[in-house]
């Protein structure tokens, strides 16, 4: 079999692209231990409102300007509902659903986590800037989907 001359550099190219990118790969997952989050938390989705800290969901202030948001997404709602956070704050997502497979993504932020029944996602983010950011559902969860939405208002 005869190979060209571009052929064979095409090859060439194509093959040390490829064990370049599995080197990457292998010293980010096992020399630097980057692997992908992962569900490790669970929680029975049929006790969610008598587990901790799911039984009394809300912000809470757990250091200078740094708060835990506990959160249940449910059938078109989030709880709680409307969110006030000063500006510049910290705040710690702690998220489950007790029904189905939900969304929670605020828009124009990087926020964006998948809400699966029976385990806790988490969440970190800083809203420096003040205004009101819009909380949804971006997972289909039924019927009602469209109306499963709040608001976060990030205050000076």
């Amino acid at each position: 079999m005869h190979l060209y001359k571009y052929e064979k550099i095409w090859l060439i190219v194509g093959g040390a692209t490829l064990a370049l990118f599995l080197l990457v790969l292998g010293i980010g997952a096992f020399a630097m231990g980057q692997h992908p989050p992962s569900d490790t938390e669970t929680i029975d989705p049929q006790y969610v409102r008598e587990t901790a800290p799911f039984d009394q969901p809300g912000l809470k202030q757990i250091g200078e300007n740094e708060y835990e948001l506990v959160m249940v997404a449910q059938a078109f709602a989030f709880q709680p509902a409307d969110i006030q956070i000063p500006a510049g704050a910290k705040v710690h997502f702690i998220v489950t659903s007790a029904d189905v497979i939900h969304g929670l993504e605020i828009a124009n932020t990087n926020v964006n986590m998948m809400v699966t029944p029976g385990y806790i996602s988490r969440m970190t983010y800083t809203f420096n800037d003040p205004g009101e950011y819009l909380m949804l559902c971006n997972e289909y969860c039924g019927v009602g989907h469209h109306l499963m939405g709040t608001r976060i208002e990030v205050a000076e």
